[in-house]
């Protein structure tokens, strides 16, 4: 895969097919390689982009700290050097909160947004909360990259038919760096571009696990806020829709593209 340098930091990328650019951004802790079901199925209408964020996969990960803005900004660096723009930009978990600091941030370069299993802010409001990310916090620190993927692969991917995936992600996590991956998690914490989402006037479409990490009326509630966006919610899955149910996922992302080409 090929190497652009923003800002004297390496990113991998690829490119795949030809038509409309469609970017996807993965989350935290996977890279590029997880979109691969739709790198096949797109790429035969579209010229599909995939790239590591900073921290993850083949890229650079120099030291912290990250921030949402940061990832956002190289995003819209590789956007404005691929000569993408307008692109269609489709981001999961993490690569969903990047996107909406990009839609926030740099509008013109956005032709549609298709946020994944997140959404516009990750800020800890209840006791039950700031418990949460503090306890991933210690587990991140005291547990090494492979028994974190082997605990968040049992919790996204719990059916007994689900071995491969849950060994892939397992093998996947455990190339991350540690210090990365951190400094990655710490750029979620207290983010967020909520007070802005009603300006967002691009064609939004919020595809939801019903057992994604967040319930579906956290989705639905700001989903409401936003003048162009519209809710899909698919059924049987959990945080890691394009990979556990990606037939339902490819059909609802392709038939809300051919609507705003």
């Amino acid at each position: 895969m090929p190497k652009l340098q923003i800002d004297s930091l390496d990113f991998n990328y690829e490119i795949v097919g030809e038509g409309q650019p469609v970017l996807f951004i993965h989350g935290l802790g996977s890279s590029s390689r997880d979109w691969e079901e739709q790198v096949n199925y797109f790429s035969k209408d579209y010229k599909v982009v995939c790239f590591d964020v900073r921290g993850h996969g083949l890229s650079g990960n120099p030291p912290g700290p990250y921030s949402i803005k940061l990832f956002a900004d190289d995003t819209a660096a590789l956007i404005m050097s691929l000569d993408l723009s307008p692109v269609h930009i489709v981001g999961i978990s993490m690569g969903g909160m990047i996107a909406f600091q990009l839609a926030v941030d740099n509008p013109h370069l956005l032709k549609s947004m298709t946020i994944v299993n997140s959404g516009p802010e990750m800020i800890a409001r209840s006791f039950k909360e700031k418990l949460m990310i503090f306890q991933r916090s210690v587990i991140f620190r005291l547990l090494s990259m492979q028994k974190i993927g082997e605990v968040l692969a049992r919790r996204i991917f719990p059916k007994a038919d689900q071995d491969e995936l849950r060994m892939k992600m397992i093998e996947r996590w455990a190339e991350n760096d540690k210090r990365a991956y951190i400094d990655s998690f710490k750029a979620l914490v207290g983010w967020s571009v909520a007070d802005n989402i009603d300006n967002i006037k691009c064609p939004t479409l919020v595809i939801a696990a019903d057992a994604d990490y967040t319930p579906v009326s956290l989705k639905e509630a700001y989903v409401a806020r936003m003048p162009a966006a519209q809710l899909v919610v698919i059924n049987d899955s959990r945080h890691a829709t394009p990979l556990d149910r990606p037939a339902e996922f490819n059909k609802a992302l392709a038939a809300f593209l051919s609507k705003h080409l």
